[in-house]
């Protein structure tokens, strides 16, 4: 594998950023592991961060690298803020960034990332597993799959269990709870959109059963799955930690529908 850490400038967001890249390469003589490069392009996953953390956390808390070797995709990890993924009532236009501009840019500095719906997928942690559904949900035409590992899923639920501590970073990020509940930022209202369509990416779930965020994912999967959209929900013991996402990333990984 490459791995490449990516400085380079949005004009969406009017400012620089950074992004963790891995690359698939063949190799036969690294010593505890193998590179499996694909033939022609390789599928992409863009793998997000939650609320504390930069496009740096996943490289640091997990062995994602190593858990991709053999799979022949590349990975890429941008950086996101406190954004939630959304065009902020004040503040930088993230969504745009996400959604539009970063993959473009992606497949400027490497042409052998896959364009194909069917070579795309997003995962994340906490913010970033509602950032990898809103992507899903956001843009069904351009992503095959996407995954949430203990995700802010019901964000109506989320913004006003945490409103009353921080008000003004809520409302710079959605506006009042009005204005976002049934919004293009609202997951389950998405998700009523996407039912009603002909193109539905596939969503996978987990959350570990101590988790804060586990009665609001509970609430999530029910409203989707009373949509009869394709869902894979897992859950087993575990909080909102390193230990519980680093083991269900690799169930992520297995789930995603690659051609191998």
């Amino acid at each position: 594998m490459a791995h490449l850490t990516v400085e380079f400038f949005s004009n969406v967001l009017g400012k620089c950023t950074t992004m963790e890249v891995i690359l698939p390469q063949t190799t036969t003589t690294q010593i505890g592991m193998q590179g499996v490069d694909a033939s022609d392009t390789y599928p992409v996953l863009y793998l997000l961060h939650g609320m504390s953390d930069d496009h740096s956390i996943w490289l640091r808390r997990t062995s994602i690298e190593r858990y991709v070797s053999q799979m022949g995709i590349a990975v890429v990890m941008p950086n996101a803020d406190l954004s939630f993924y959304t065009d902020m009532k004040v503040g930088g236009r993230y969504w745009t960034f996400f959604s539009q501009e970063l993959p473009q840019i992606c497949r400027g500095f490497f042409p052998r990332i896959s364009p194909r719906r069917e070579d795309t997928f997003a995962a994340g942690l906490s913010m970033g597993g509602y950032g990898a559904w809103k992507l899903g949900l956001g843009c069904p035409e351009r992503f095959a799959a996407v995954a949430s590992l203990s995700g802010c899923l019901d964000i109506v639920a989320t913004v006003k269990r945490n409103q009353v501590g921080n008000p003004a970073y809520w409302n710079s990020l959605f506006g009042s709870v009005e204005e976002l509940q049934g919004s293009d930022n609202d997951l389950l209202a998405l998700a009523q959109k996407v039912a009603a369509s002909s193109c539905r990416p596939a969503l996978y779930a987990c959350c570990g059963t101590e988790d804060f965020l586990y009665k609001e994912n509970q609430n999530a999967i029910a409203h989707v799955r009373s949509l009869g959209l394709e869902l894979t929900y897992e859950e087993g013991p575990g909080a909102h930690t390193w230990e519980f996402w680093d083991e269900y990333i690799r169930r992520v990984l297995e789930w995603l529908p690659i051609k191998r």
